[in-house]
């Protein structure tokens, strides 16, 4: 099995919450559409100023999806 990686994109702010929840539907509809074969995603409210929408890709579509959405971070999930 592949590794897989969490893409990791970071809102900051007042609205962090509302935008990293909405962030989270395209990432969902972005999944779809290029029908790939791992569907986890999320989003994580780290406290009321900082919140995160996730992503996770195998090592064989990292790079791809990367370079099309320009996470702001990534880790080993």
């Amino acid at each position: 099995m592949s590794r897989q990686i969490k893409l990791i994109w970071d809102f900051r702010g007042e609205a962090s919450a509302k935008k990293a929840e909405h962030h989270e539907i395209h990432l969902k509809e972005y999944i779809a559409i290029e029908k790939f074969p791992i569907n986890i995603t999320g989003f994580e409210i780290k406290n009321e100023l900082h919140a995160i929408a996730f992503m996770v890709v195998t090592d064989e579509n990292m790079i791809s999806v990367r370079d099309a959405l320009k996470p702001h971070r990534a880790e080993v999930y």
